[in-house]
């Protein structure tokens, strides 16, 4: 949409192409269907850090079309924004139909002309360039320039089904393997769902594979009936699927990542003195969620009905060690079509980034999901999106 748009805006006669019956079926679920439209960081070369070693790719669509620009776009449509925690950029109305609206709108204020309900079924190539593409309804299409913008492999229920990756390797690109990224990780442990629903804000997990450290990193994670979920472990989820393949891979969790064994030590055995006539199951409820405390008692094989006076030097030394050092074993990823973006892509190489130009076929241009780039939660995938959407729109004209 955001191509098309910004193609439309410099005169050029634009057609989009929808095989669904409505435009914006996944944005519409995006950010908890609150659309997460970006991240209030503006400066490029921290933006990009965030999509790992790949992410300088993006640098010049951002310095085009980035940030700011994004966040200006809508308000000077009529859609109200605010910034949330980790300066997330939501629409203030916490409804992400209200960003698809600014988006139709916009296409038709471009003129440009939607076509829903009709799906690609080929695309006619030439030595270097697209003939033409035919649609399922066998109607043949001539175009001076195409863009792919049909995002990956997740979610295909809202469309995305894979098919620019077909097509662009039926055209000759490289296309790295579409594997989840953003995506619940599945554990072996069975305690984990007597923890079901429960939230930790700031904890820490290191990642080991065959016990040598190998990533960390530090947020909110969640426990579900299968796992852990939550914003730090959908960010760090692709790198574990990746891990897996390497060989075992445990992940530590330090639910105190600000205090060491010892200062911890320290705090513990003052807080269970201040509390010794209370039961240890009661007193370690208020320092965890009642759900998680249950848990801890147990691997710590403490008696829960135990007076906190009552813990010996041993217990407490188990119990430092446990609030330090869960262990818990993934076994694997849900699959690509439980993740938010996909991993993998057109490969980087093969297309010009200040551009979107394909290196092999002369008029044909990419945007979005398609290419082999994402990043983290927290609307870095969505001003992908925006950005090599605009740069795109904009190069096909100029």
């Amino acid at each position: 949409m955001m191509a098309a748009i910004k193609a439309g805006q410099m005169g050029a006669k634009t057609l989009l192409l929808e095989k669904n019956e409505t435009l914006g079926n996944k944005l519409l679920l995006t950010g908890g269907q609150r659309c997460n439209i970006t991240k209030a960081e503006f400066d490029p070369k921290q933006f990009t850090k965030k999509y790992g070693k790949e992410g300088d790719f993006l640098l010049f669509a951002l310095s085009v079309f980035g940030v700011k620009e994004t966040i200006d776009f809508f308000n000077k449509s009529g859609l109200k924004t605010k910034i949330e925690k980790d300066n997330r950029v939501f629409p203030a109305s916490n409804k992400s139909s209200d960003v698809l609206k600014v988006l139709i709108d916009s296409l038709a204020e471009s003129k440009v002309l939607v076509r829903n309900n009709s799906k690609v079924a080929s695309i006619i190539k030439g030595k270097s360039k697209i003939l033409g593409i035919v649609l399922e309804n066998d109607e043949k299409l001539v175009a001076k320039n195409y863009i792919i913008c049909t995002g990956g492999v997740s979610f295909p229920g809202t469309g995305s089904t894979g098919d620019g990756y077909k097509w662009a390797k039926e055209l000759g690109h490289t296309v790295e393997k579409a594997k989840p990224a953003l995506v619940p990780i599945k554990v072996q442990e069975s305690w984990v769902k007597t923890a079901q629903g429960l939230s930790l804000t700031d904890v820490e997990l290191n990642i080991l594979v065959d016990g040598k450290k190998k990533g960390k990193a530090r947020g909110e994670i969640m426990f579900t009936h299968f796992g852990l979920s939550g914003p730090m472990v959908l960010d760090i989820s692709s790198t574990i699927g990746r891990l897996m393949e390497k060989g075992k891979v445990e992940l530590v969790l330090d639910l105190h990542p600000d205090l060491n064994s010892e200062e911890l030590d320290k705090e513990m055995q003052t807080f269970l003195l201040e509390n010794s006539k209370m039961m240890f199951i009661n007193c370690l409820s208020e320092l965890l969620s009642p759900k998680l405390a249950e848990t801890v008692a147990s691997l710590a094989a403490i008696p829960p009905g135990k007076k906190a006076g009552g813990v010996t030097k041993l217990e407490r030394k188990k119990l430092v060690e446990l609030f330090k050092n869960i262990k818990i074993t993934p076994t694997s990823l849900f699959d690509v079509n439980e993740a938010i973006v996909t991993s993998g892509g057109v490969a980087l190489k093969e297309i010009n980034s200040k551009t979107m130009r394909s290196k092999i076929i002369s008029n044909l241009f990419f945007a979005g999901e398609a290419i082999n780039l994402n990043g983290p939660t927290g609307g870095y995938n969505l001003q992908l999106c925006w950005s090599t959407g605009y740069l795109a729109g904009q190069s096909v004209v100029w």
